[in-house]
């Protein structure tokens, strides 16, 4: 029995020891390289990548490295492109010349025509008075002719509070095709969506964080902003009385380059350029100036 079990040990180390090798360096064979997550990370990244963060860049210059990282991230999700704020933030800072002229080329491209009445934009600022109170102000812009349709302070912004002034722009001016709004709340609220939808018009949300989706609008803030913060507003009917001069200016003084040269009015009621005697406009204790041609 003694004489068995040392013949069947014997066998087994034999086999053991004749089998090759399965580790690959002991068997010759090349090893296969996985690659970690860190070497994916610090991979090249396509050139495309660049581009668009340097598009972004231009488009936002307020945004930070952590937020166009975000937003790429976000956007580019399904290629499976990832981007960290360090890399943002080495690109941006060895392509600061080409932000600086991809912005300028952005500043002065002319935007494609749209018709009148197709897209409003809408969007929210505000503005405190003497006595520390927020008075919000809602903006409404018309694409096409670019022309104020409505420039209203507003006590809160409740999606009821928005869509009766929406109500009062649509009997007044009609219903529009769309209107383009952000990610605020009262701009996608349940209300505002059922209502925009029994009157057949649809509700356009920009992506998150991408303001030059509504640009319209804030240029058009961006305007008021300038002259409005520099005066003390008294009270609501103070402000109310300031809104309507400024949207009296804007639509009927202020010739838009884009439009050439006419004002949003003419372009909204389709009306030629008028050729009678300007008269010299001035409000706002002249911070705000400008020719009105009448029609």
């Amino acid at each position: 029995m003694a004489l068995l079990l040392t013949v069947l040990a014997c066998m087994l180390w034999w086999m053991s020891t004749s089998q090759p090798s399965a580790h690959p360096v002991a068997s010759g064979q090349r090893p296969r390289f996985v690659p970690s997550a860190s070497a994916a990370r610090s991979r090249r990244k396509p050139a495309w990548v660049r581009r668009e963060l340097i598009r972004l860049k231009a488009l936002s210059p307020e945004s930070g490295c952590r937020m166009l990282a975000e937003v790429f991230n976000r956007q580019f999700a399904e290629r499976h492109v990832h981007v960290g704020k360090s890399y943002v933030a080495t690109v941006l800072r060895q392509s600061a010349a080409e932000i600086v002229r991809l912005r300028r080329e952005l500043k002065h491209r002319v935007p494609r025509p749209v018709p009148c009445n197709r897209i409003w934009a809408v969007d929210l600022t505000g503005k405190a008075d003497l006595g520390s109170r927020q008075w919000l102000i809602l903006g409404l812009i018309d694409h096409g002719a670019r022309a104020c349709l409505r420039l209203q302070a507003l006590p809160d912004k409740r999606s009821a509070t928005i869509l009766r002034e929406l109500i009062a722009a649509f009997r007044r001016y009609g219903l529009p095709q769309h209107i383009r709004v952000d990610n605020e709340a009262c701009f996608n609220s349940l209300l505002l969506k059922a209502a925009l939808r029994l009157l057949g018009v649809r509700l356009q949300t920009i992506a998150l964080h991408c303001p030059w989706q509504n640009g319209r609008i804030e240029r058009f803030f961006g305007t008021l902003k300038r002259s409005l913060d520099r005066i003390v507003i008294a009270d609501v009917n103070d402000l109310h009385t300031k809104l309507v001069e400024f949207r009296a200016w804007y639509n009927h003084a202020r010739p838009h380059q884009h439009l050439d040269g006419h004002t949003p009015a003419e372009i909204w009621n389709g009306k030629p350029k008028s050729t009678k005697p300007p008269r010299w406009v001035r409000i706002w204790d002249g911070l705000i100036t400008g020719w009105w041609f009448p029609p």
